[in-house]
């Protein structure tokens, strides 16, 4: 059964990996990945905010959630994402699929981390010592999420 937790709190990836992988039934292969609070490339980031709508989100992901379930044949699949104000080297989001292959746990890993990235409503705000400023959306990352249109 699919998980999904929108949280304030902190997270730990280990552990939730650990409780997700012994939850799994029929799985022969399950894929994690962590997206982690990093400095821009210039430097300077005191921290990051996350903002989203309450329901919104997780129906959102919940659909997105489903999707990849029918797309792939998974057995499970889980979703963490934080909101509020996050300091660097901490995790921001996890996801984590398991089917009985690895190729349909890979690719459906892949397909919900682009969706987080590019349509998940979420709204970042970085913090720098000259003030603060919206995150803008990114090009590549948009061009990442194509890829999955029309495809199954």
């Amino acid at each position: 059964m699919v998980q999904i937790r929108v949280q304030e709190e902190i997270f730990d990836p280990g552990e939730e990996v650990n409780a997700f992988s012994r939850s799994l039934q029929g799985a022969g292969a399950m894929v994690s990945f962590t997206g982690i609070v990093r400095d821009r490339p210039e430097g300077g980031l005191d921290a990051l905010e996350i903002e989203h709508y309450p329901g919104m989100t997780e129906s959102a992901l919940t659909e997105i959630a489903a999707e990849a379930m029918e797309r792939w044949a998974l057995t499970d699949a889980l979703i963490v994402h934080r909101f509020g104000r996050l300091q660097l080297g901490e995790p921001i989001m996890m996801v984590a699929t398991a089917a009985p292959h690895r190729g349909d746990a890979f690719a459906s890993a892949e397909f919900l981390m682009d969706y987080l990235k590019s349509r998940a409503p979420f709204w970042k705000k970085e913090f720098v010592a000259t003030g603060e400023a919206w995150v803008e959306a990114r090009a590549e990352d948009e061009e990442a999420l194509e890829r999955w249109q029309g495809e199954s």
